[in-house]
Order: structure tokens, then sequence, then C-alpha cells
């Protein structure tokens, strides 16, 4: 028995002794974690004007002889990386209805109280030429804009109105946002 009990002394004191002598190893691995940014500008799908309609009903004479606004919130909802402009135009010279028309200077657009987009405010008297809507507004994520469209009543009581057929008279609007 004490030869097993001095093996067995020694067998734990060569475990205690060796142990000190075995390295702990380490193995370690690197990973690279790129950010890979592009420029991006957009106008969301969820924005009112993407496909939106905007209705002026001239029923009564007050109708006529009175300023017509519509307030849209939400028109537009861009995101952008870089400063940008919001550009307005009309597809066509005319409002159509059948061979019957009326001018698209009739309207005008700007923007209105509310929403989240800044920069410089234009009131654009529509036309078929792009035209400056919000200027240099800056960078980020959904920002949204509501729209004011107006058809003033010195417009509304004018020949470009007054004496018109019955009808719906349709033209397309369109915005752009581009990056500066």
């Amino acid at each position: 028995m004490k030869k097993q009990l001095i093996i067995a002394t020694l067998a734990l004191g060569a475990i205690v002794f060796g142990t000190n002598n075995v390295q702990a190893q380490n193995h370690t691995a690197t990973t690279a974690v790129n950010i890979i940014l592009s420029d991006v500008i957009s106008i969301d799908a969820g924005s009112v004007a993407n496909g939106g309609a905007v209705d002026f009903n001239y029923v009564t004479a007050e109708d006529y002889n009175s300023t017509k606004t519509a307030t849209v919130a939400n028109s537009l909802i861009v995101t952008s990386t870089k400063n940008f402009d919001v550009k307005v135009k009309a597809d066509g010279a005319n409002f159509i209805n059948g061979s019957n028309n009326i001018p698209v200077d009739v309207l005008t657009i700007k923007a209105a109280t509310g929403g989240s987009m800044a920069g410089t405010q234009n009131t654009i008297v529509l036309s078929t030429a792009d035209q400056v809507l919000i200027g240099n507004a800056p960078l980020g994520s959904a920002l949204t804009l509501d729209l004011d469209y107006e058809i003033p009543a010195a417009k509304s009581s004018s020949a470009d109105i007054l004496g018109k057929p019955a009808g719906t008279y349709t033209q397309n609007v369109t915005y752009t946002a581009t990056a500066l």
C-alpha cells in the first residue's frame, strides 16, 4: 500500500508540475467589417404625389370667385445622402378635357406648413419647365413635404376657367429630386 501511495503522490506531483509547462494555446481570427456607402436619392413610393390626385371642384358661384387651396400632407417623402433640390413641372401645357383646354399656369404649388423637409421654399406657377420648388434641402431620411395646390381667385374668375365646358380637366405634374 505504501508503494501505491508513493506512486499516487508522484503521479499527482507530475500532473501538478507538468501543467506549468503546458502553454495555453490561443487561436484567433480577425474579420474586416466594411460599411460600403453609395449615394442615394429617392422619392418614397408612399408619397401621396406618387399616383395621387388633387381635385378642385367648381360647383357654386362662390367657387369661381374665391381662391381654392388643396393641402396635401406627405405629398413627397424623400431620402437623400446629399443635399438636394425638388423640382416640379407639368407634363403638358394644358389641363385637358377632350378638345377643351385650361392652361397649367392657373395652378400654383408651394410648400405647406408642416413636414420635415427644410431648404429654400419657392412658390411655383406651374409650367412645362422644371422649376425649383425646394432648393438645397438638407440630406436626410424620410423627409416629408406637405404641399399647397392653389388656384387663385383671379384665375378662377378669368377666361382661363370661366366659359369652359363642364367636365374634368387633367394634367400630370412631375416631381424630381436631384442631388446637389
